[in-house]
């Protein structure tokens, strides 16, 4: 199995401003980004960005860096310009490792790149986790997914999906998951086939990514097949707020 990973790395960060440089116990969060993508089977690492503070910062732990439009839409869209300028071949298998997730383990980096692999219909990958808490299938901000018995995605939704008719027709009173019921969460890794890339940027935002505000039903409007499976090791949350960073910089100060 071959692979690359990208780590796509913007300044802008509307909670936390310059966040791929902040601080984590003696180490920018980017660098240690890196080291764990670094720890993975991946052939080469590229951080993608489009800020010179970045991009200085990446090469002085030693990283390749791509410089990128300051203008794309979407992490993806940045993914494709990347494989572009490394003129990476149609059926590569490119690794998105989002740069806010210093704890990334690399088995599930390794376990993402495989599953593409080993699954040749397949223009995605990505994982997911079991929801034991009916707090957190009824939260919008954690993305459902439901698959099926070959381990391809039917959907995505911030709703919770599959709707339990019986049990859900008092939702607000509901105190766990039904017996018998089983949700997952969708984890934001992915692998993407190079030919997808090329072929993404070009297609118009589908209704339904508009309407959940998720870039992967883009994919699955236009046909892709997306491998899901459960991860071998739970990834820990990413860091999106400064409670976060403390929480992490807590962490690996032991």
């Amino acid at each position: 199995m071959s692979f690359k990973v990208v780590i796509p790395a913007r300044f802008a960060s509307t909670r936390l401003p310059g966040k791929p440089l902040l601080d984590i116990a003696g180490k920018t969060m980017i660098q240690r980004v890196y080291e764990q993508a670094c720890l993975s089977e991946a052939e080469e690492i590229v951080i993608a960005t489009d800020d010179e503070r970045i991009e200085a910062a990446a090469l002085s732990f030693g990283a390749k860096v791509v410089m990128t439009s300051d203008r794309h839409p979407s992490g993806t869209d940045r993914l494709q310009e990347v494989a572009e300028k490394l003129s990476l071949q149609s059926r590569d298998i490119v690794v998105n490792v989002q740069g806010d997730e210093p704890l990334i383990p690399p088995e599930v980096i390794n376990q993402v790149a495989s599953n593409l692999s080993m699954n040749e219909e397949a223009g995605i990958a990505t994982l997911c986790e079991e929801i034991t808490e009916i707090a957190e299938v009824i939260d919008p901000n954690i993305v459902k997914v439901v698959y099926d018995s070959q381990g391809f995605a039917n959907y995505f939704s911030r709703a919770p999906i599959p709707w339990n008719r019986d049990s859900f027709a008092n939702l607000d009173e509901l105190s766990s998951i039904p017996v018998g019921s089983h949700y997952f969460r969708h984890i934001g890794i992915y692998a993407y086939r190079v030919d997808f890339l090329h072929a993404y940027v070009d297609w118009d935002t589908s209704m339904t990514e508009t309407c959940e505000s998720l870039e992967q039903l883009r994919a699955l409007s236009n046909g892709v097949r997306i491998h899901v499976e459960k991860a071998i090791k739970n990834p820990p949350p990413g860091v999106d707020t400064k409670a976060d960073l403390q929480r992490v910089t807590e962490f690996l100060q032991g």
